[in-house]
């Protein structure tokens, strides 16, 4: 069986063989139809989270994925044989990623049915990006009517983070370039800054000198983010997906926020599940790869100027 891997962090991902996973009794063995690439996945193979869980090598990467359970363990009881099921196939060690055509995870992952009305593909480009867009909301406690910087806006999050925000009565801020406003105004942002133009920061001050309430900076280095919080108003949010941010700093500041982890669920999944199939929150695919042309879309999507998700059918 085919499977998209690294053999060592930061070695190149290559495809490889592997065998079919032997399941325990309480995991489901889903057939595969389509992966989503999230910026998590290279991150795993670069060492993100070396020491702090465990790994297996060659390590398949991937954690969103959508198909149909092929077989189900003797313990089971969420599913049966011929569900269709998407979700973040999260599960330690790390190894047993999406990008492979059979994936063994625990029923307590969180994963869920797929609603009927949403495609595979959609549906695999929901959970992380969607998770930590609900996450992010959550986590900040921002109140309708407060103004909100999304930094990074067109990407997978961004999008989902824009849409949920405005839903919750947010004014959203997004950055992108001039070519991304139309599209990011039908997402419901009231402003967008290009970042191509200048400094964030200072493009943000000059249109909201009085400050505002959150900053959700989804791509800043430690430096930028420091700039972009600075915006803040006193007893606001600043919040990081990038793992830049300095408690410190942020208290000296009087700021609620910090480094953002995911708490995610399948209570989640069966949201972003449920808003997306009832047309309530639009998903933009950017690429639609297939198997063999993965490795390269990895590599395009590492740079960082998604517009969208990228997934991959299997």
């Amino acid at each position: 069986m085919r499977a998209i891997a690294v053999k060592s962090f930061k070695s190149a991902p290559e495809i490889i063989d592997i065998p079919t996973p032997q399941l325990k009794q309480n995991e489901v063995l889903v057939q595969l139809s389509v992966a989503g690439i999230n910026p998590f996945d290279w991150k795993i193979a670069d060492g993100m989270l070396d020491g702090q869980v465990g790994h297996t090598f060659p390590l398949v990467l991937g954690l969103d994925g959508a198909g149909t359970i092929e077989a189900v363990g003797s313990a089971i009881k969420r599913f049966k044989v011929g569900d269709q099921v998407f979700g973040q196939f999260w599960q330690t060690p790390l190894g047993r990623g999406t990008y492979t055509k059979l994936c063994a995870v625990s029923e307590n992952a969180p994963i869920a049915t797929k609603p009927e009305g949403l495609s595979m593909a959609d549906a695999a480009a929901l959970p992380t990006a969607g998770m930590a867009a609900l996450g992010l909301l959550e986590k900040s406690e921002l109140k309708a009517g407060d103004t909100v910087l999304v930094v990074g806006a067109t990407g997978g999050v961004g999008q989902f983070l824009t849409q949920f925000a405005r839903q919750q009565g947010l004014r959203v801020v997004a950055t992108g370039t001039q070519k991304d406003v139309a599209s990011l105004m039908r997402l419901g942002a009231i402003a967008v800054v290009d970042f191509t133009a200048g400094a964030v920061s200072k493009q943000v001050r000059r249109q909201f000198p009085n400050g505002i309430e959150g900053l959700l900076d989804l791509v800043s280095d430690p430096a930028a983010f420091v700039d972009n919080a600075a915006l803040v108003r006193t007893g606001g949010v600043a919040l990081t997906t990038n793992f830049v941010a300095d408690d410190k700093t942020l208290a000296q500041s009087n700021l609620r926020g910090g480094n953002f982890v995911l708490g995610a669920s399948s209570a989640l999944v069966e949201r972003l599940g449920s808003a997306a199939s009832h047309g309530k929150l639009k998903i933009a695919i950017e690429k639609r790869v297939s198997f063999e042309d993965a490795i390269v879309a990895l590599a395009a999507a590492k740079t960082g100027h998604a517009r969208g998700k990228t997934v991959i059918m299997i």
